[in-house]
């Protein structure tokens, strides 16, 4: 493979576009517009390399994206007013795109983070999308992380942990071992990958990991489609979100073995459009910035698990086996705003979403060789993203830290829900070691 100084042949790749065969929808037609929009990025690009001699290439804003990041964060009540109820959300979603852009706010400014996301706390378990607001998995998931990014003693201190144990256990359905997003809401697979990643954060003994976690893998095994990928339920279309949530969820539970993971991975690789570079989320739809993380970091946990599974194959499935190349090459010609903030594809606005998982989806690609240097087209010194953790998209030594805290928080007897000390090996029971 030639260096990560070259590109592909953008000319070449007109040759993949989309063919209708003379036979147009709403959905051809779509996709033919999307194309064309990516086309006039890549043409573009070609013509500043060749006033840059041809020695231009791809580059991150990084400056203007930490700016646009902060100015956010400083001022989310006034600029998302529409998404008051996912503010945990918002903050998750800045924080790990300032992580990954070795960026981390003023002590003060995190310090008024924690004491909002205390104030979006139950009293009787999980975080709400605001004060006052009703517990919601997704947005204690998007605290639970953005708390541990933070990983101060006053934002651990933000973690009731019996509290948000009660609250898993309110949302769990106990005849099928899935979770429902709150207590009154939809069950789905994000549901049980939230549960599960939570809990895991906050180092939950193996007992009681048994207890909540009884029957959710086999219900997140029947979620699996005949196309490889997984729905929000069983029987429902395959979706690249849906997916990761699934097969990230059963490697933390170490419980891998009952989807086919052949046909996963088929699936997944197979969602990276050919023209493009980016991932599609499902069969036949558009590429979407978004599912560079949702889709691509599949790839790598299912590697790291058949790798595990059948050690003959560790030394083919060292590399990723998807186009990491292509990958970076379209989001960072095509989804970023000079301004600062990325986008979903040309031609759409920024937004803190799009943001944080374009950048993960960047960082996994980047740093998804085993033993081996990043995989950074352009000038590594700029373009290098900080590694995130496939299983939870945060930090790796945040996790890790976060691990140890609520271990010796429970070795004291301060918090632990049934008064054992937590078992070590929990940490390496999932997929990837874990925790590592």
């Amino acid at each position: 493979m030639d260096g990560p100084d070259q590109l592909r042949n953008l000319q070449q790749l007109k040759k993949l576009k989309f063919d209708d065969e003379k036979y147009r929808t709403a959905t051809s037609m779509d996709q033919v517009d999307t194309e064309r929009r990516v086309e006039k990025c890549y043409d573009r690009f070609e013509q500043l390399r060749y006033l840059d001699n041809r020695k231009a290439l791809p580059t991150i804003h990084r400056l203007q994206h930490i700016k646009f990041l902060e100015n956010m964060l400083r001022s989310l009540s006034t600029n998302y007013e529409c998404l008051d109820s996912s503010r945990p959300w918002l903050i998750y979603w800045i924080l790990n795109a300032a992580h990954l852009l070795n960026s981390r706010f003023p002590d003060d400014l995190l310090s008024r983070v924690v004491k909002f996301l205390v104030k979006c706390r139950s009293k009787t378990g999980g975080f709400g999308g605001g004060p006052g607001q009703v517990p919601h998995l997704a947005t204690t998931y998007g605290s639970v992380n953005a708390l541990c990014i933070i990983g101060t003693p006053e934002a651990y201190d933000a973690i009731d942990k019996p509290t948000l144990l009660n609250f898993l256990y309110r949302v769990r359905d106990d005849k099928i071992g899935a979770f429902r997003m709150d207590t009154d809401g939809e069950i789905d697979v994000r549901g049980a990958y939230c549960a599960v990643s939570v809990a895991k954060l906050v180092n939950i003994s193996a007992e009681e990991e048994a207890k909540l976690f009884n029957g959710t893998v086999d219900w997140i095994a029947s979620c699996q489609t005949y196309e490889g990928g997984m729905g929000g339920v069983p029987d429902k279309e395959a979706h690249g979100g849906y997916t990761f949530c699934g097969i990230a969820a059963l490697a933390l539970l170490g419980s891998t073995g009952k989807c086919n993971l052949d046909a996963l991975l088929r699936w997944t690789v197979n969602k990276q459009m050919k023209f493009e570079g980016g991932f599609q989320g499902r069969t036949n739809k558009l590429v979407d910035g978004c599912y560079s993380f949702w889709c691509g970091a599949i790839v790598p946990i299912v590697q790291a698990i058949i790798s595990k599974k059948e050690p003959y194959l560790s030394r083919i499935l060292t590399k990723p086996v998807f186009d990491v190349r292509a990958l970076q090459e379209y989001i960072f010609i095509c989804c970023q705003r000079p301004s600062g903030g990325l986008i979903d594809k040309p031609d759409t606005p920024p937004d803190l979403y799009h943001t944080c998982y374009t950048l993960s989806g960047v960082s996994v690609a980047q740093h998804s060789e085993v033993d081996a240097d990043p995989f950074v087209i352009g000038d590594i010194l700029n373009n290098e993203l900080l590694p995130t953790h496939p299983l939870y998209n945060t930090p790796p030594k945040c996790v890790w830290q976060a691990f140890m805290h609520f271990q010796n928080y429970d070795d004291a007897g301060e918090c632990s829900s049934n008064g054992d000390q937590t078992n070590q090996d929990n940490g390496d029971k999932g997929g990837l070691n874990g925790h590592q």
